[in-house]
């Protein structure tokens, strides 16, 4: 999964990668999953849970996408808070708060039911703040999941400090229900434990072409075909012209991050102490946590079009600098960067493009635990349950008009942000 250049910590101190071969030859499931990302492998465990045939296949291997890259975060939600949430959806919005804020749970219950070795903890997730302005609106977050029973406080700067590590937070929240994972071993680990309950996966198999059959989909690889009631569209930030309506409803942005060698303990005892990951509240947010080995891994937005890898680090290398001065003398080995699926309206969304053709996607950088929760949704969907009967709403498509242009408007945005940022540092 490694692109030119990079070094990823994730594809360093992963479980071992299995081997499997291409799809070959003309073969049935009752439902076929594209893409081996979480989604993709969720869907796929929950549906040989329930002892339905179901074949999963990906251009490359499970993780190779934004599942192998991400900064391994286990988070509680969506971008949205609840009563926001509550307000667009009606009188569904209390059941989707209450799923997705048990994301996290299905993710950790996962691990430990299949004993899946991805380095779990789960400490909690800080989110801390930059301004007063912010500090607001963290507080208000805090209180709105307080107020439905979630297990979040409000931290003072003291103790925004004193857990980060850091003194440039003026507080925050601490959200009890997040962790971290290893996030390719845990992709890794989903995949195993689909294949343990009967699921096929192929490697190198990308879908060539898709088409509807008397039976339900025809699904064309370069070495094979699968004929199959049902088709599950897990590509997410990686899939292409595959389904146009599907691909240009989201815009992939580059995420990019560097991790440091192991610490010594010294700076170990200071940063980070208890292991909490953090996201802060920049426009354009920084995340970062330790790994299993105690090397510092720090992201933010990456950059579009091709720089080297040096280019890349250079903003983390300062945010480094700027948060953890104490740690600007470590060396950062590892640097590797992927694709996050944005949407407009910053909501995942659930879809049926066709009769029988379902798909899940754009988490917006809250991955590792909702596209597991999409997962689960889309197989429980697959195996026959009515739509309104899912306990997250389905959409229809929304292809953004000049799509072709969006990564440049990102790009342009993301520049605007930047410098609104250096600005609240002044």
């Amino acid at each position: 999964m490694k692109d030119a250049g990079q070094t990823s910590l994730w594809e360093a101190t992963a479980t071992a990668a299995k081997h499997r071969p291409p799809l070959s030859g003309a073969q049935r499931a009752q439902v076929t999953v594209i893409g081996a990302g979480y989604t993709g492998l969720s869907a796929a465990l929950y549906l040989a849970e329930m002892g339905m045939d179901v074949a999963v296949i990906d251009a490359h291997e499970p993780g190779w996408g934004a599942s192998g890259r991400n900064g391994g975060q286990v988070i509680a939600g969506v971008k949205h808070d609840p009563d926001k949430l509550e307000k667009l959806f009606g009188k569904r919005g209390a059941t989707i708060v209450k799923t997705v804020g048990a994301a996290p749970d299905l993710v950790f219950d996962l691990i430990s039911r299949y004993q899946i070795r991805c380095d779990a903890l789960r400490t909690g997730w800080l989110q801390l703040a930059v301004t007063e302005a912010t500090l607001k609106q963290v507080a208000e977050r805090a209180r709105q999941w307080q107020a439905r029973g979630a297990p979040v406080r409000v931290l003072n700067r003291a103790e925004a400090c004193a857990l980060s590590g850091s003194m440039v937070y003026l507080g925050g929240l601490l959200d009890a229900r997040g962790g971290t994972v290893q996030p390719l071993s845990y992709a890794r680990g989903l995949a195993a434990a689909a294949e343990g309950l009967g699921a096929r996966i192929f490697h190198a198999t990308p879908c060539t072409r898709l088409s509807r059959a008397s039976y339900g989909w025809f699904v064309e690889t370069q070495s094979g075909s699968l004929a199959s009631r049902a088709v599950i569209m897990a590509t997410n930030a990686y899939g292409g012209p595959l389904w146009p309506e599907l691909w240009r409803s989201v815009v992939p942005v580059p995420s990019f991050q560097i991790a440091s060698e192991p610490m010594p303990q010294a700076l170990r005892e200071m940063i980070l102490p208890e292991r909490q990951p953090v996201s802060d509240t920049r426009r354009l947010l920084r995340y970062f946590r330790l790994d299993e080995e105690g090397r510092l891994v720090m992201g933010t937005r990456g950059y579009f079009g091709r720089v080297t890898p040096e280019q890349a680090a250079r903003h983390h290398l300062a945010a480094v600098r700027e948060v953890f001065p104490s740690a600007a003398g470590l060396a950062f080995p590892y640097q590797w960067g992927g694709n996050v699926a944005m949407t407009p309206d910053h909501l995942p969304h659930l879809h049926e493009l066709a009769p029988g053709l379902l798909a899940g996607l754009g988490y917006n950088g809250r991955g590792v635990a909702m596209a597991t929760m999409m997962g689960r949704i889309l197989a429980t969907w697959a195996s026959g349950t009515h739509w309104e009967n899912l306990p997250f709403p389905v959409t229809s498509v929304s292809p953004m008009g000049l799509h072709q242009f969006a990564r440049m408007g990102a790009r342009l945005a993301i520049q605007y942000l930047r410098l609104r940022d250096r600005m609240d540092r002044r």
